[in-house]
């Protein structure tokens, strides 16, 4: 269950720095403003760790449900 628990929060991580790394190409290139980086990057922050709480807490519910 760990290493489950583990990879989903590798595969969030990794979602994330990558939407964080589109972010800063756009800012560079003056597509979007300073404001709507810091905004969008700490909006996708928020919502990792939420999905990555969401899936490890509903793994672990399945599983312990299952293990019964």
């Amino acid at each position: 269950m760990l290493l489950l628990n583990f990879f989903i929060v590798l595969i969030i991580f990794i979602t994330v720095f990558a939407l964080i790394k589109v972010y800063n190409i756009a800012y560079k290139r003056d597509e979007i403003s300073k404001r709507k980086l810091q905004t969008y990057s700490a909006i996708t922050i928020v919502a990792g760790i939420g999905v990555t709480t969401f899936f490890i807490t509903l793994f672990n519910e399945l599983y312990d449900l299952l293990m019964l």
